[in-house]
């Protein structure tokens, strides 16, 4: 596994913006990953729209890629990280430090359109396929 998808990625990818689709079509599929955070965030999506389409679109796509679980690993990644940055005063909200954790912690390029948010976590990768 290379790649965690970042939540904006596979809403790009669901939505066809951007080349996010054509990416991750093109990528292995045993390369890329969500975290668990991710999947909450996309269902979350799914009843704040109440979309019937967009329900699908999702259920398709989870049914296509691992799903990791958060660990006790990444939940101490997290516990630093969310520290870390608290205490320089750039905190980028607690989803957004799940998925960085996960990915720092599992040694995965981070795949997101939210460079901002994420250039502020220290030994990150990150790729953007939009």
């Amino acid at each position: 596994m290379k790649y965690l998808l970042d939540t904006n990625t596979l809403s790009f990818a669901i939505r066809g913006v951007g080349h996010a689709g054509d990416r991750l079509l093109a990528t292995d599929p045993g390369d890329v990953a969500i975290s668990a955070m991710t999947e909450a965030e996309l269902w979350n999506g799914v009843r704040k729209l109440g979309s019937a389409s967009l329900r699908r679109a999702v259920e398709a796509i989870l049914t296509s890629m691992s799903v990791l679980p958060i660990t006790s690993e990444v939940a101490r990644d997290y516990g630093d990280l969310r520290a870390w940055l608290e205490k320089r005063g750039r905190p980028i909200g607690l989803a957004d430090t799940f998925i960085a954790a996960h990915a720092r912690s599992m040694g995965l390029t981070l795949v997101t359109n939210n460079t901002r948010h994420f250039t502020r976590v220290p030994a990150l990768n990150l790729d953007d396929w939009t």
